[in-house]
């Protein structure tokens, strides 16, 4: 499978390279999981929500705790089971 890079704007407006690593459905919604591009030793998987605008996915900061953390857990979760 080819790489899917993923361009984002960070707080500071610079532009932020990320893999697409997997996506995954929690309550209905799809989540993101991204691996920073620029940082070879990044082991930190970064978590976006996913929403579709027409034919484009939109990758959207999730803002919300209890949010977070309910897809955090899934996707440990996930590796446990691996």
């Amino acid at each position: 499978m080819e790489d899917q890079i993923i361009e984002t704007l960070d707080e500071n407006g610079n532009v932020v390279k990320f893999e697409l690593y997997d996506i995954v459905e929690v309550d209905d919604k799809e989540y993101a999981l991204l691996l920073p591009v620029e940082d070879d030793e990044a082991e930190e998987i970064v978590l976006m929500r996913l929403t579709k605008d027409g034919e484009d996915y939109l990758f959207e900061t999730i803002d919300d705790d209890n949010e977070f953390e309910k897809v955090a857990q899934y996707v440990e979760s996930m590796e446990d089971e691996e």
